[in-house]
């Protein structure tokens, strides 16, 4: 009898879709997760388990296949496993073996029949829906297996070995290259198309035109769930094209998120800048910045707390969801640039009030004499800078050329 413990501990069926595993782990990991349940510590622990090998396209089909023991012996050979199946079997599956005797003297894993490709499609997701969670419908095209002739291509007895292949599916031709010199070439065998059999047109089925498979329209429901990440694959088993004699390879959704014009990621964290007047940054602010779930947060720093240029700030929880908790998130991180006033902003007498409440001057020792001479600062000119690095570069070469012994043109004193 196949194992259905994983789906048990989930509430589902074995043929049960990827989107009611999901609804079903969310509803029993917001029941017993520890924080709102601190007695159900080993009961999430299964369910999370379970989660993680039925959502998982590749353990599913071990597990539906092999059961546990399948997948034991999987991650003993790969190491893709943890020790989980230690940790868990004892307690979940009643101590000892979890697996009876209902494997026998399985050796591996039984070959199958032939796997198609899989297909993947990009789906252009935006911060929010990765914080939110979003469900999208996609639509696709894709070959299925004619039901009118189920995947013959005409009536039944009609099909004849290609006599142009010979039943091979493909064609060799050989090609004179000169004398005594012949080159073998082989392609597809054009009458059946690589297939080996051919069927009389009179024969052929009338829905498919004897290719066997047609083309179907198909919608898919892809639930986007909260804290998922940039590049993250979304499968759908079984779903990809079908053919005669092939198992269809998966469906595969490929996450793309767009750029957000105020949050960056990083990780479970979101990153934004902020820009504060210098009054702010020295007398305190507050502002709301808009979350992405909608609402808006109150930052608040208050007077005497002073803010400097390039200052990092730290809000707790309000990052992004984490996949699979999403009773857990990361930190919002605010970089914090300052704005400082403009020229003559205010007139002499407003300034040395402002310097009354600054802190102090450093003092400085100023020297005296005829060597001291006095300067102005003049504001920097990038095209003449630009010119400055040109001519060092150009000496540098010069130096190169000549090993860095050569004599250097100097400007003559007069």
């Amino acid at each position: 009898m196949a194992d259905s413990k994983l789906y048990d501990i989930l509430g589902v069926s074995r043929s049960a879709q990827d989107n009611e595993i999901k609804k079903a782990y969310y509803k029993l990991a917001k029941e017993y997760h520890p924080d709102k349940n601190p007695e159900a510590g080993e009961k999430f622990k299964e369910i999370s388990f379970a989660y993680e090998v039925l959502s998982n396209a590749d353990k599913r089909e071990t597990y539906d296949r092999y059961g546990l023991q399948g997948l034991k012996e999987g991650a003993g050979s790969s190491g893709g496993f943890p020790d989980i199946f230690g940790d868990l079997f004892g307690g979940i599956f009643g101590g000892g073996s979890p697996f009876g005797g209902g494997f026998g003297g399985m050796g591996g894993p039984r070959r199958g029949r032939r796997k198609g490709e899989d297909t993947y499609h990009p789906l252009k997701v935006t911060l929010e829906d990765l914080y939110n969670g979003k469900t999208s419908k996609l639509q696709l095209s894709k070959t299925t297996i004619c039901t009118k002739c189920s995947g013959v291509g005409g009536k039944q007895g009609a099909m004849h070995r290609c006599k142009t292949c010979n039943g091979r599916g493909v064609k060799v031709t050989l090609r004179q290259l000169g004398p005594g010199m012949v080159q073998q070439m082989q392609s597809i065998c054009p009458d059946c198309r690589g297939e080996g059999e051919t069927i009389s047109e009179k024969d052929k089925c009338k829905e498919c035109k004897g290719k066997k498979v047609t083309q179907q329209t198909k919608v898919l429901e892809v639930h986007v769930d909260k804290g998922m990440k940039d590049n993250q694959k979304i499968p759908f088993r079984g779903e990809g094209d079908q053919l005669p004699d092939i198992e269809p390879g998966d469906v595969i959704i490929v996450l793309q998120t767009q750029d957000h014009e105020v949050f960056t990621r990083e990780g479970e964290d979101l990153l934004c800048s902020y820009t504060l007047s210098l009054t702010e940054a020295l007398c305190g602010f507050q502002f709301t910045l808009k979350q992405l779930d909608g609402r808006d947060l109150l930052i608040k720093n208050p007077p005497g707390q002073v803010i400097h240029p390039g200052s990092v700030k730290v809000v707790k929880g309000e990052g992004m969801s984490v996949y699979r908790n999403p009773f857990e998130k990361g930190d919002l991180i605010v970089k914090f640039d300052i704005t400082f006033p403009p020229k003559n902003f205010a007139d002499p007498e407003q300034l040395k009030k402002l310097e009354s409440l600054l802190p102090s001057r450093p003092e400085r020792e100023i020297p005296t004499g005829e060597d001291v001479e006095e300067v102005d600062l003049v504001e920097f000119d990038e095209s003449r800078g630009g010119r400055r690095r040109n001519r060092d570069a150009y000496n540098e070469d010069d130096e190169d050329e000549e090993g860095g012994h050569g004599p250097r043109v100097q400007c003559a004193h007069q």
